[in-house]
């Protein structure tokens, strides 16, 4: 029982740390989709994510065609302040990809269209509030898809 994390173009290493620490810790696979708003070394992120990374499962992909190459055939959830379907409507399997766009502006365009059939959102309550931390976002929509795997 896993799921793929996908952070495309992450800018803040200390969102990414935290990620990565709790994809080591709900057995979940993190793949990082270039460029990066921060180099890989950065103390940030290796402070965010402890003593952790040394262990966990990451995959780094220089382009976001070449992630969509290297799994196009893998079953995804794309989450976006965009979707007009709730994340808990996300049919979870093992192994599905969830995929989160770039602190700053989410999910590019062109993705945002051509996976519209397969875009979420989680609830915000506020009118005061554009959207939610991305390892905030993450962790929700993780642990949503745990609780429905097992």
């Amino acid at each position: 029982m896993a799921l793929n994390i996908v952070l495309i173009e992450p800018e803040i290493p200390n969102n990414t740390g935290n990620i990565g620490r709790l994809a080591l810790a709900s057995g979940s696979h993190l793949h990082l989709v270039k460029p990066f708003g921060f180099k890989i070394d950065d103390t940030r992120l290796k402070r965010a994510g402890l003593d952790y990374w040394q262990h966990l499962s990451v995959n780094y992909y220089e382009s976001i065609d070449e992630f969509f190459d290297v799994n196009k055939d893998k079953n995804m959830a794309f989450l976006s302040s965009h979707g007009s379907k709730s994340h808990w409507n996300i049919p979870f399997e093992d192994g599905m990809f969830l995929v989160f766009g770039k602190e700053s502006v989410g999910l590019p365009k062109a993705i945002v269209e051509k996976h519209s059939d397969k875009l979420f959102k989680i609830p915000v309550y506020s009118e005061h509030v554009r959207s939610l931390n991305l390892a905030n976002a993450v962790s929700i929509v993780v642990y949503e898809g745990l609780k429905h795997m097992t």
